[in-house]
C-alpha cells in the first residue's frame, strides 16, 4: 500500500482517540464538572451531531480545493478544537469545543476514504479503506486505553492536550506523505445530489446508522458498565479497552478483505455478528472473564462492520463519490448520536444501565434487516437485466 494511505492513517488515529476516549473519561468529566452521568454522555452525542453537520458542509464548502489541502486544513481544525477542549472551563465549553473537533471528523474520513482507493486497483479499494481506517483502531488499542490512564491520573485535561500533539503529528505527516492533487478535481455538487438520491444509496445511508448506532449505544457505556455492572474497579477498565481495541484491529482489516471478495455477504454477516455479541454481552456482564472476552469480541464485531458499510455507499453512488463518501461518515456519527442518546434513555427512563447492550442490539438488528431488504433490491434488479438481456 502506498505511504498516503498511512499517512491518512494518522489523522484517523489521532481523530479516532479523541472520539472514542471519552467513553473511558465519562465519570471523571461528570465528577469534575459537577453534571450527570447521561449529560455526559451527551458529549458523544454532540460530538456525533458535529460530525453530522460538518461532513456535508465542509466537504461542499472545500469543493473548489486541492483535497490534500483539504485534509490538511481539516486537520488544523481539528487541533483547535481538541485544544479549545483541554482548557474548556464549563460543560458548555467543553461541548462546543467538542463539536468544533467533531466538523474536521466527517469530512476528512470522506474525502481521506476517496484519496485512498484513488491511490489502488480495483480490487484492493476496500483494503485500502480498512487500512486508513487501521488509524481508527488503533487509536483503540493504544491511544484510547493511554488516554483513559492518563485522564485517570493528571485529570482528563490532560488526555486532550496529548490529542492536540497528536493532530499537530498527524498534519506533519499528512503534509510530507500524502501526494499532491494530479489533477485539480472540484465537487460537482449537483451531480453528487443527484447520486444521493438515489434510492439503494439511501438506504445504504439508512443501513450505517442503524447498523452501526448499536455500537455506541452499548460503547459510550462502557465504562459504568463494567464497573458498575460487571464489578471491575476504575483501573481495570483501561486494559479492558485496550482487549477491544485489539478486536477493532483484527475485525477492521479482515471486514476490508472479507469485503473486496464478497461485499454484501461480508456486511449482512458482520450485522448478524455484531447483533448477537451485543445480545451475549447482557448475559456476560455476571461473569468478569466472559465480560472480558465478550468486550474483545465485541470490539472485532464493531469494526468488522465498517469496511462493507463505507463500500456499499461508494459502490452505489459510482461517479459521485466525494460527497456520499463524507456524508456516510455523518450517518456513522448520526447512528453514534442516536444510539447514545437511546443508550441514555435506557438507563434514566427504560431498563437501566444493565439493560442498555440489548438495547444496542435491538438497533444493529434494524440495520440488518434493511441490509436484507437492499440485497434483495439488488437480487431482483440484477434478475430484470438478465431477463430484458436474453
Amino acid at each position: 500500500m502506498p505511504l498516503a494511505i498511512y499517512a491518512l492513517a494518522a489523522g484517523a488515529f489521532g481523530i479516532g482517540m479523541t472520539e472514542f476516549v471519552i467513553m473511558g473519561l465519562l465519570l471523571d468529566v461528570a465528577r469534575d464538572l459537577d453534571v450527570s452521568l447521561s449529560s455526559s454522555g451527551l458529549l458523544v452525542t454532540g460530538y456525533a451531531l458535529g460530525v453530522v453537520v460538518g461532513a456535508p458542509v465542509l466537504t461542499i464548502f472545500t469543493g473548489r480545493w486541492r483535497r490534500k489541502n483539504v485534509l490538511l486544513f481539516l486537520m488544523a481544525v481539528f487541533i483547535i478544537g481538541n485544544f479549545l477542549c483541554a482548557i474548556a472551563p464549563d460543560y458548555a465549553t467543553l461541548m462546543m469545543a467538542r463539536i468544533i473537533a467533531a466538523f474536521a471528523h466527517g469530512a476528512f474520513f470522506g474525502i481521506g476514504a476517496v484519496v485512498a482507493t484513488d491511490l489502488v486497483a480495483r480490487e484492493k479499494k476496500a483494503s485500502a479503506i480498512a487500512i486508513m481506517f487501521t488509524g481508527l483502531t488503533v487509536a483503540n488499542v493504544l491511544g484510547v486505553p493511554f488516554g483513559t490512564w492518563l485522564g485517570q491520573i493528571y485529570g482528563w485535561r490532560a488526555t486532550f492536550e496529548a490529542v492536540t500533539v497528536i493532530g499537530v503529528l498527524a498534519l506533519i505527516a499528512t503534509a510530507f506523505l500524502v501526494p499532491r492533487d494530479k489533477k485539480h478535481t472540484t465537487i460537482n455538487v449537483a451531480a453528487e445530489m443527484t447520486a444521493l438520491m438515489r434510492p439503494q444509496v439511501l438506504l445504504g445511508l439508512a443501513i450505517t446508522v442503524l447498523g452501526f448506532g448499536g455500537v455506541f449505544a452499548a460503547f459510550t457505556y462502557i465504562a459504568p458498565l463494567l464497573t458498575e455492572i460487571a464489578g471491575f474497579s476504575d483501573a481495570a477498565v483501561s486494559p479492558i479497552l485496550l482487549l477491544f481495541g485489539v478486536g477493532l484491529f483484527i475485525g477492521n482489516l479482515y471486514g476490508g478483505r472479507l469485503a473486496d471478495r464478497r461485499l454484501m455477504v461480508t456486511l449482512i454477516g458482520s450485522l448478524v455478528f455484531l447483533s448477537v455479541v451485543l445480545v451475549v454481552l447482557t448475559y456476560a456482564l455476571d461473569n468478569q472473564i466472559f465480560t472480558i472476552i465478550t468486550v474483545g469480541v465485541l470490539g472485532a464485531a464493531a469494526f468488522s462492520t465498517v469496511p462493507p458499510l463505507q463500500m456499499r455507499v461508494l459502490a452505489k453512488a459510482e461517479g459521485a463519490p466525494s460527497l456520499a463518501s463524507s456524508i456516510n461518515i455523518a450517518a456513522f456519527n448520526l447512528g453514534n448520536a442516536g444510539g447514545a442518546w437511546l443508550g441514555g434513555v435506557a438507563i434514566d427512563h427504560g431498563p437501566g444501565l444493565a439493560g442498555v447492550p440489548l438495547v444496542a442490539a435491538a438497533i444493529t438488528a434494524g440495520g440488518l434487516v434493511l441490509a436484507l431488504i437492499s440485497w434483495r433490491m439488488d437480487r431482483s434488479s440484477d434478475g430484470k437485466l438478465a431477463s430484458l438481456t436474453a
